[in-house]
Parts: C-alpha cells; structure tokens; sequence
C-alpha cells in the first residue's frame, strides 16, 4: 500500500477499487483505480469528497471509524461525477445536520442525481477565492470549469499548504498498485482531460500563485515529494507539446499485410538510428494506451488499409478520438493499402484536416496488397523522411 498518510489532522478514507473492468465503461484499467477521500479534523470536521458506488460499503466503515464519536460539520463536493459524489447522498442520509459546500453549478446537478432535500440553511455556496475556516485549518476555493465537467472546483487548505486538486493529478491504478506515476497518469490525463487542455493552463496559473507542500487529487497516490516534475508533466500535456522525440506507428490492418509493412518500416527506422519507435495495432492493443503515445512523441505515422471506400474502422476510431482531444503540434505520415481502389490515405488526410498545426509528412505510401520490392523503395524514403 502507498503511504496515505497526510498529516496528524487529514486523514485518508479512499478506498481501492480491483474488480472494476473498465473505468467509464471505455478503459481498461488492469491495476484497478482509486477513489480518494479525506476528513479534515478540527473545530469543524470536513469530509473531502464522497466514492463511487462500487466502493460506498467500504468508504462509509472507513468514514465512521476515523470519525469514532464525531458528526461532519461540512461535506466538500468539489465535482459531481459519480465515481466521486456518488455516495453523497448516502451520508447526507447519515448525517442530517451537516453542511454542502459546492459553487453555483453544483448544487442543480446534486438534485439532477439525487433527490435530497437541501435547504438553504444546510448548503453553503462559495466562489472563486472564498475561504471557509475550520478553526486552524481554512480551506480556500478556486474554480476550475471544465476541468473536466463545468462544476469542478479545487480546495486548497491554507495552514498546511495542501491542494485538495479533483481530478487533477490522478491516475489509473490502485493505490496498492506499484507502478510509476507518469505512464499511467498520462493515459488517465490525455484520455479523459485532454480535451480541455486550455482550461487546466488556466487552473495550473492559479495553483503557480499557491505555496503547494502536497497534492490530494481524487485518484491515485497522494503526491509529496518533488511536486515541480508532476507540475510540469501537466504543464506539457496541457499544453499539447510532445514530451519526447520518437515516432508512433498505429496500423489498422485486415488479414495481416498493412501490420507488415508497419513492421517492416518500423525495421527500417530502428535500423538508420531512430531514437524510439512503438507499434499499436489498433485493432488488438488497448486504444487508450495508443491515444496516450501518440501525445507524448512527436511523430505518427499511420498505416490503414482501405475498407468500404474509407479507412478500416479502427483507424477511424483511433482519428476520431485524437480529434476528439484535441491532437495538434505532430509531424504525421501516412501509409495505404487498397487492392483496387486505395482510400484510406485520403481518408486519413481527410479526418486530420481539423487537428492543429499538423506537419505532413512526404511520401505517402501506398501498396497493393502486398508490399513489393517497389514498396520497400518507398518506405525507405518516408523513413529516410520522418528522420531528416
């Protein structure tokens, strides 16, 4: 188990999560995941956040434990997706008395997922840079709107100097999970916040202004040490600017002769000097993974085979989601197969149209069926190509 201790006064009641099968019903999450959740003790109490449903038994023995004889005086929703606010309801059941503290936009989505009764008197509504103090401890509120649903806030608690920071700086896996940080917490930042890259620069300008000694996101490890290579990690990701120089080659390929060609130029390039190269077949590799890579060198080279008049399906499943996230700033090559009628190149060409500053790449190659010692000629010029 990585160390949840916080500090004499915080105290972690996450739980861990290691039958789930696919986070959001979309990623494959083979470490599980974690759904964090803290108490603050002191003349007020307050709980940071709820757990998601699969792990509400569990949160809810951990919550009364560390309570003993105590009652919350205040529950802090810093962001209503359910595997975060849903156990909300459960200990406002519980604990009639206590408070909500949420921003504008949290309170109408609170009743759009539960019906509970709240009161004005039991909810306490703050804004950008409001403070609410505990009696040492005074937690301070910052909004972060699409970061990534529009109700988000973040927390962060003055005395201690901790940012309570949502889904910022979490990641896939359980907390009993021993793995490194980045890889994971990449594939969870580029697949799930990517998208609103913007918004984050924004919120990592209003962190800069703070005194930060340690991160409490709302999954994975709880961040103490050497914060500045986190920050920066988001900092690149946000920003959309590769972290490393390499080439991803993701192939879409029917009966298997377009993966060989991948393969082949994947060869080629390893053998005049490439720094770094990585296959996916988009067909059998996990696309979350791929998506992830894709962000983090600076080239991409796809290779599809034609179908139906476009591109095989899961190439196009793979251009919408870059899309979808906002892919920009990549040098990108193309290869083709068609054994009548190639079409996957313009296709291709087609759905990255709308990403930013793309630079392509030349020669698009393009083969018959097979590859051809003709073929291998051309390959040898892309490659020659994607490392000039």
């Amino acid at each position: 188990m990585k160390d949840t201790y916080i500090s004499d006064s915080i105290v972690y009641v996450g739980v861990d999560d290691k039958t789930i099968d696919l986070f959001e019903s979309q990623y494959h999450v083979p470490g599980g995941v974690s759904y964090n959740s803290y108490i603050i003790f002191d003349e007020k109490i307050a709980v940071m956040d709820t757990v998601d449903p699969r792990g509400t038994q569990e949160w809810l023995s951990n919550v009364t434990h560390a309570l003993g004889t105590r009652t919350p005086d205040y529950l802090i929703v810093q962001h209503l997706e359910p595997d975060h606010a849903g156990s909300v309801k459960t200990l406002i059941d519980l604990y009639p008395d206590m408070k909500i503290v949420g921003n504008a936009k949290t309170f109408p989505m609170i009743h759009q997922f539960f019906e509970v009764s709240l009161p004005e008197e039991k909810t306490v509504l703050v804004k950008e840079g409001d403070t609410l103090c505990l009696g040492s401890h005074t937690l301070q509120f910052f909004m972060a709107p699409m970061v990534h649903w529009p109700e988000v806030m973040v927390t962060y608690e003055q005395s201690e100097k901790i940012l309570f920071a949502a889904d910022g700086f979490g990641k896939f896996g359980a907390l009993d999970t021993e793995e490194e940080w980045t890889d994971e917490a990449r594939r969870y930042f580029i697949n799930i916040v990517g998208k609103y890259g913007a918004q984050v620069q924004a919120l990592l300008k209003k962190a800069a202004t703070l005194d930060i000694a340690m991160i409490c996101p709302l999954h994975g490890p709880i961040l103490k040490e050497d914060l500045g290579y986190y920050i920066g990690k988001y900092l690149t990701w946000s920003s959309y600017e590769p972290e490393e120089e390499g080439i991803v080659i993701a192939f879409a390929s029917i009966h298997g002769n377009t993966a060989r060609a991948a393969r082949l130029l994947a060869d080629m390039l390893e053998k005049k000097g490439a720094k770094k190269v990585v296959l996916f077949d988009l067909a059998r590799d996990d696309m979350a993974e791929a998506i992830a890579s894709a962000y983090r060198y600076d080239t991409l080279v796809l290779a599809a085979a034609s179908y139906d008049g476009g591109v095989f399906p899961c190439m196009e499943d793979f251009l919408n989601h870059l899309r979808a996230k906002n892919f920009q700033k990549r040098r990108v090559a193309y290869l083709q197969n068609g054994s009548w009628a190639p079409s996957a190149g313009k296709t291709m060409k087609a759905l990255l149209s709308s990403m930013k500053d793309i630079t392509e790449i030349e020669p698009m190659v393009t083969i018959k069926s097979t590859v051809k010692p003709a073929d291998l000629a051309q390959m040898e010029l892309l490659a020659d190509a994607l490392l000039a």
